[in-house]
């Protein structure tokens, strides 16, 4: 009997180390060094955005066109077998994601693409967004929600960017109408590694680019703008808050009711709530909560309850959205934007851990306006010891499963991992012209399961983000074998990880899980290859040798569906 096939009380004890007690005693470094310094670079941040916003957006574009042609002039001085491949010159702890970004340490080329911040164009008549990759979700609504207008998918956290959603992963509670972040854009502006400046397009003749670049990391070319879709919304969200419990087969079911109509009517908007989202607190409870947009004068009736969650003293989103377990179903209303970024301050509830006390009501109406930290600087302050703990003793993964499959999810993260609360959210998996690295399971639509359309099949991201119940309760656990049994778990299920997280997959095993046809053609196709490092290697746990990464870009996948070594 393996080790995670114990019973939970019957784990051996963990013996403690020093950085235990290190971890335990971090928040004093939070308090002292990291919030002040938070606080000020998202002020001066703000200040970054109001400057810019003062420009007009024919400024912007020439500012923007000038920055492209540093780029190609960049790319162009670079000696392929002295200079080692390319990457930007974005510093390795800024990356808001929990991999380890060691490709860097080895030896590579940099391209500043740090100007590239800027909204270009907000064009009402096309429903278009053009903005730069180092565009962030907090700066985007910033300047959209007053126009009462919208991207379609609005990642929660401010931190999080344009670049960062469509190379890597990016989802919300609405992309169970409008897909992942990345299927909402309608144009990439690339510059390719020759120097080349493309704009691909679905119908374009570099359509085969425009569907590659998704989950990429940035290995097929530089992101230097993108044109997104908009959307018409209302000043407020109605949210309801239904309580379940039961099993977890229960909880599963709840949540899928609560927005995926049984009759198979999906795109009925009558049936289909504009927001999703639900949160699995322990083993037999769930809150479900499902959101509609709403007018300032329906929102101002009498007897509706307004709620400003985006107050700095507010309970945290997670904790006040629990009270519903108590008190029954109940419905407010959330200023939109606010309700957008809900789980910014307390980064959903990694911020119990960073700081146990911060959800208190008396450091919340003291300090509470500096949260959150700066995820880049909690990294920036822990040495290889600290970030080799968090990596054993701490789960930040998200796994995306089809629909019908999210109960056998929430047994097996209970079972092998056992954190809570749990996050739920739904998204369309499009059936494509082409196949890209993610991909619908074959056959899908003659099913017609609870949430599928003929045109898509329903996934849902199943959010794992906290420290293992053994681990809280002292006992031994074993976080990289815990990993590597859930991404089995994942390629047996179709299921997907996305890439921002610490994976434990060898090569074979990583092109099982994502298809490489397309990726590998759109490589040799556009020159990636011996240019920008492939998208296994700069996502491979560990650190990269100069040596290992130019072996990984002489070597072809043998086979998008490779069997696992022995």
């Amino acid at each position: 009997m393996s080790d995670l096939e114990v019973p939970l009380t019957e784990r051996p004890k963990r013996k403690k180390i020093w950085v235990d007690y290190f971890v335990n005693f971090r928040w004093i470094i939070v308090i002292f060094v990291v919030l002040p310094i938070s606080f000020t670079l998202y002020f001066l941040t703000y200040l970054g955005d109001v400057k810019s916003e003062m420009k007009s957006y024919k400024k912007r574009q020439k500012e923007h066109d000038e920055n492209v042609k540093k780029v190609v002039k960049r790319l162009k001085e670079r000696n392929p077998s002295k200079d080692g491949l390319v990457c930007t010159a974005r510093k390795p702890w800024i990356a808001v994601g929990m991999r380890n970004v060691d490709y860097k340490r080895a030896r590579h080329f940099e391209v500043d693409l740090s100007a590239f911040r800027n909204i270009l164009e907000i064009d009402k008549e096309r429903m278009i967004a053009k903005v730069e990759p180092l565009v962030n979700m907090g700066q985007i609504s910033r300047a959209t929600v007053p126009m009462n207008l919208s991207l379609a998918v609005v990642a929660e956290l401010d931190d999080l960017t344009v670049g960062g959603l469509i190379n890597g992963y990016g989802i919300e509670g609405s992309s169970h109408i409008y897909g992942l972040f990345s299927d909402t854009v309608v144009a990439y502006e690339i510059v390719l590694a020759d120097g080349q400046v493309v704009r691909a397009t679905k119908d374009n003749e570099y359509s085969d680019l425009f569907y590659a670049i998704p989950w990429s990391q940035g290995t097929l070319g530089l992101l230097v703008s993108a044109e997104i879709k908009l959307i018409h919304i209302k000043e407020y969200m109605k949210l309801t808050y239904h309580p379940v419990k039961g099993s977890l087969k229960d909880l599963a079911q709840g949540y899928i009711d609560s927005f995926a109509p049984k009759d198979g009517d999906q795109d009925n908007p009558d049936k289909v709530p504009d927001f999703v989202e639900t949160m699995i607190y322990n083993p037999h409870e769930g809150v479900m909560m499902t959101g509609r947009y709403a007018s300032k004068e329906e929102a101002k009736q009498k007897g509706n309850k307004i709620n400003s969650i985006g107050w700095w003293f507010k309970p945290w989103f997670y904790q006040h959205a629990q009270t519903a377990l108590k008190k029954g179903e109940f419905v407010e209303y959330i200023p939109t934007r606010e309700y957008y970024h809900r789980h910014t301050r307390c980064l959903y509830w990694e911020g119990k851990l960073i700081l146990p006390f911060a959800d208190q009501f008396w450091f919340r109406y003291l300090l509470g306006w500096l949260m959150p930290p700066k995820v880049s600087l909690l990294k920036a302050t822990q040495g290889e010891a600290i970030r080799n703990y968090y990596h054993e003793m701490h789960v930040i993964q998200d796994m995306l499963v089809p629909l019908y499959k999210v109960g056998d999810a929430l047994e097996w993260v209970h079972r092998e991992m056992e954190v809570y609360p749990i996050w739920l959210c739904p998204h369309k998996l499009f059936r494509l012209p082409i196949k890209t690295m993610i991909y619908p399971e074959p056959g899908f639509e003659t099913h017609r399961r609870q949430g599928d359309t003929s045109y898509a099949q329903m996934y849902t991201d199943v959010g794992v983000y906290y420290a293992p119940g053994p681990v809280l309760r002292g006992e031994v656990f074993d976080g990289a074998e815990a990993v590597r049994r859930m991404e089995q778990w994942l390629i047996e299920n179709h299921g997907f990880q996305p890439q921002y997280a610490v994976s434990e997959l060898n090569e074979r095993s990583f092109w099982r899980m994502f298809d490489g046809g397309l990726y590998e053609e759109a490589r040799k196709k556009y020159k990636a290859v011996g240019t920008f490092m492939s998208v296994y290697y700069k996502c491979k746990k560990g650190r990269k040798t100069e040596k290992e990464v130019q072996e990984a870009e002489q070597a072809q996948v043998e086979t998008p569906y490779a069997e696992l070594d022995p």
